[in-house]
């Protein structure tokens, strides 16, 4: 195909490393015409965030290339770095995977925004600071006068993602290139961000090439569709044909992984499990980030309890403070006021030695496994600190059996030891960072969005796996994240929060199919579904009830 903004011919990419070579991408043809999105879909690891990155010329100096590159005529493979500089940012931007890796932590978030602005047009600093905030309006930031002067680290996980796409969008790019734009983001939010980006393709004919895992997703923005299975594309056409029809078996196994929620009574519901002695508990929790004008009050009389052997999950938009309260568990943020007890201990009383033995029987899973993970050590490495922390007495050949058993249970093979968490998919890290918080047999796992970077067929196997150990070890869920369908799928009990409250909670099933507040009902109206022809639909009534 040729004659798109974005032309890709016949390209292959090869990984060098320590190991040997990888063949990563192998005769990729692909193109995206003016206001059209084109969905690159497949597993962790299939090759699709390679073709994003060689598309932008962002490619490690360990990548062999071969094959055309090119975005408005211009060579990208042959381009020199002040060539590529030009294009980025201006002619074509790129939404990371990972909002933490984009943006520059001692820097805040509206100057960010602004020197992507006056890098490629001639606007004073004071005008490139309006529109910063005028940006981070137009993707659903509140109070964007204010958050402007944030650091990343002060926002939430969603509301970095959607900084990126500000500075992505912020020169009105021919090429929008975005590798899984909406991972980190509540449904209605995501909503939100695929109505900003259909727009911006609508109305100044923005090319969009949109990697992603979620199927709702590619059924609610995409026109086209490509699948990829290990570096190759298996299938590709219509949005239509292939979530609707699909040719090829690996499509076909990947849309019957995806989670899908229940609207409707269904004719057996499956009994939450009966929580036993309570593992954790809030009473009451307010916390309080800043003082003065600046502060920000996160949690409001917040009260959750996760019993024995049960799965908890906690939802809500970014921002509405679900985070900040397994945080609090976890005793890594202080009440202002208000108490914590884990496995019926006062946390906020407990020091020293008896903290990290109290604290030793939680795992912990976070959003971000580039963040959680140390670049500087291998896997096996990571996996082993906690043992090396709080399993002293263990010899070398101890820890290496529970790693290799840790790692066979999160579905990793034993082969990725010795590599480095740079040389694994996203997918493959949240792996890890799962393996690290399983490793000491916790009695309470804190999961804050653990699915969120991987593709359904793996999800799918992750939750079961923790679900398996859960049945066989009785430990405690408290599970967060912003997918309904999984939350669904997989809690006992929901609670659901809002702006720093809690908005109602109760047994998932009953909760999500007869809620209780109009702000539940608009959170289930907002899930994609993996069909295009039900999901526009819903979106004309949507836009028709508004």
């Amino acid at each position: 195909m040729s004659g798109g903004i974005l032309d890709i011919g016949h390209l292959d990419v090869t990984f060098s490393t320590e190991t040997g070579d990888v063949p990563a991408v192998c005769d990729i043809s692909l193109s995206v015409r003016p206001g059209e999105t084109l969905a690159l879909v497949g597993e962790s690891g299939s090759g699709k965030s390679t073709v994003a990155l060689a598309a932008m010329g962002l490619l490690p100096g360990t990548a062999r290339t071969s094959g055309r590159v090119t975005i408005n005529g211009t060579d990208v493979v042959n381009a020199s770095e002040a060539e590529l500089a030009r294009l980025r940012g201006r002619t074509a931007s790129m939404v990371f995977q990972e909002p933490a890796t984009a943006l520059d932590p001692l820097t805040r978030v509206g100057r960010q925004i602004a020197e992507v602005v006056r890098n490629h047009r001639p606007v004073s600093a004071r005008e490139a600071a309006r529109e910063a905030v005028e940006l981070l309006r137009r993707v659903g930031i509140p109070d964007p006068e204010r958050r402007a002067s944030a650091f990343p680290f002060q926002l939430s996980g969603g509301q970095r993602q959607r900084v990126v796409i500000a500075m992505a969008i912020a020169n009105s790019p021919d090429l929008l290139i975005a590798d899984e734009p909406t991972t980190a983001l509540d449904v209605t939010v995501q909503a939100e961000i695929l109505d900003l980006l259909r727009g911006l393709a609508a109305d100044s004919g923005t090319g969009v090439l949109l990697v992603t895992h979620n199927m709702g997703v590619v059924a609610d923005f995409a026109d086209r569709v490509a699948v990829m299975l290990r570096g190759e594309i298996v299938e590709t056409g219509p949005v239509e044909d292939v979530l609707l029809r699909p040719a090829h078996e690996y499509t076909r196994r990947l849309l019957a992984a995806v989670p899908r929620l229940v609207v409707t009574e269904p004719g057996e519901v499956r009994a939450p499990v009966e929580a036993g002695t309570a593992v954790v508990e809030l009473r009451d929790v307010t916390v309080d980030f800043g003082r003065g004008p600046r502060g920000v009050r996160a949690l409001q009389d917040v009260s959750l309890t996760v019993g024995a052997g049960e799965t908890v999950g906690l939802v809500g938009e970014s921002g509405s403070g679900k985070s900040t309260a397994a945080r609090v568990a976890l005793g890594l943020v202080p009440p202002a006021s208000g108490s914590v007890a884990l496995f019926g201990t006062d946390l906020g009383r407990t020091r020293g030695r008896a903290r990290r033995a109290l604290l030793s029987g939680v795992g912990v899973v976070l959003q971000d496994p580039v963040a959680s993970l140390d670049p500087r050590m291998s896997v096996a490495e990571c996996v082993a600190e906690p043992l090396r922390v709080h399993r002293r007495g263990m010899t070398a050949a101890q820890r290496r059996a529970r790693i290799t058993e840790v790692l066979e249970l999160v579905r990793l093979p034993e082969e990725l030891m010795h590599r480095g968490p740079r040389e694994l998919s996203g997918g493959q890290r949240q792996r890890v960072s799962l393996a690290r918080a399983l490793v000491l047999q916790p009695r309470l796992l804190v999961a804050d969005e653990p699915t969120s970077a991987l593709d359904v067929s793996v999800q799918r196997t992750v939750l079961e796996v923790i679900a398996e150990l859960q049945a066989e070890l009785g430990f405690a869920c408290l599970f967060v994240s912003h997918d309904l369908a999984v939350v669904q799928e997989f809690a006992g009990r929901v609670v659901v929060m809002r702006a720093g409250r809690v908005e109602e909670q109760g047994p998932t099933m009953s909760t999500l199919l007869r809620p209780e507040t109009d702000y539940t009902r608009r959170l289930i109206a907002a899930v994609p579904v993996p069909d295009p022809v039900l999901q526009r639909q819903r979106r004309a009534a949507l836009g028709a009830g508004a």
